[in-house]
């Protein structure tokens, strides 16, 4: 498959998989890039930008084709140093860059300095005009049934990617409930020039979290998530579990963010991913675990999609053209 997406970033397979809180590490990364698709590094799982450095050069040993880093920007009190990971990004040659959270207008004329070209992800129409607006090489534009934070607007991909698609001129990729070849040839249809997953690489073979996680998503059904932070307007969709349960229900009870703090601090994320306790903190998924029905190889899944969004639009749709 050719599309834009695929020319701009010279990647075989118009599959992606995008930054993914302490999941983006080298093996997944690597054996998305050996398999044709465009991997990314996540920069802040890293606890230090030589950290980030070391996790570069590692996938560089496992694959000699390209990859990215997910550079995620968040208003916090006592934020990461940037500039120090940019800087790691830039100095180590990486040649694509996703940006997400907050506007990357600080950071995109260092990387478009260094020749890096940036894909923004966006969870709004007018949020990628303003992306494009800036420069940015391409967008991610993310529906509702995302993982992670979906934006305040609740507009799912069916509607958000041909609203995209009438206003976009740069070419973007689909995200949010992809995990198939019917996604990719759904995505396709609708205007995007590839797809973005992260819940549905979280179950493979090379993915480094624990099998606990894996098998959960396997086990899950499309109800078994939950929408955390609404009242904060800072929505964040996750595995349902214990404590999702909990942080719902205090902030329905009307607590504040303070009181839920320790429930839902990062570390205690990683520990499920790294134990397999899937109750002992908040981890993400997206309701697109309802497809999810294995634990393949990235090759193996990325082939099966790419061959199966093939059919579908070389066989039946075009087998239900010439039948009309």
């Amino acid at each position: 498959m050719r599309t834009r997406f695929t020319e701009l970033f010279g990647v075989e397979h118009p599959v992606v998989q995008g930054g993914m809180q302490w999941v983006g590490r080298a093996p997944l990364v690597a054996a998305v890039a050996n398999a044709g698709g465009l991997g990314f590094i996540t920069a802040l799982t890293q606890p230090t930008p030589e950290d980030l450095r070391a996790e570069i050069r590692r996938a560089r040993e496992l694959t000699d084709s390209p990859f990215g880093v997910n550079l995620t920007i968040l208003p916090t009190i006592t934020p990461p140093p940037y500039h120090e990971y940019r800087q790691v990004i830039i100095d180590e040659g990486v040649p694509f860059v996703e940006t997400a959270g907050a506007n990357p207008v600080d950071h995109l004329p260092h990387f478009h300095d260094a020749g890096i070209k940036v894909i923004h992800k966006c969870t709004s129409v007018r949020h990628g005009l303003k992306a494009q607006a800036l420069g940015v090489d391409a967008l991610s534009i993310d529906g509702f049934e995302c993982a992670g934070h979906p934006g305040e607007d609740d507009v799912p991909g069916l509607i958000l990617i041909p609203a995209a698609a009438d206003a976009i001129e740069i070419p973007f990729i689909a995200s949010g409930g992809f995990g198939d070849g019917r996604g990719l040839a759904a995505a396709l249809a609708l205007g995007a020039e590839g797809i973005n997953m992260g819940t549905r690489f979280m179950a493979t073979v090379e993915s480094g979290i624990h099998q606990n996680v894996k098998d959960r998503l396997v086990a899950a059904s499309e109800r078994d998530t939950d929408l955390i932070f609404r009242q904060l307007r800072n929505t964040a969709r996750v595995a349902s579990n214990a404590i999702s349960r909990e942080v719902v229900e205090k902030l329905n009870a009307g607590a504040k963010f303070e009181d839920v703090r320790d429930l839902v601090a990062g570390k205690r994320g990683a520990v499920v991913y790294e134990t397999g306790d899937l109750d002992h903190g908040i981890w993400s998924a997206g309701l697109v675990q309802a497809l999810i029905t294995d634990i393949p190889t990235c090759a193996e899944l990325i082939g099966r999609i790419v061959r199966d969004a093939e059919e579908i639009i070389t066989g039946r749709l075009a087998g239900i053209v010439r039948a009309a």
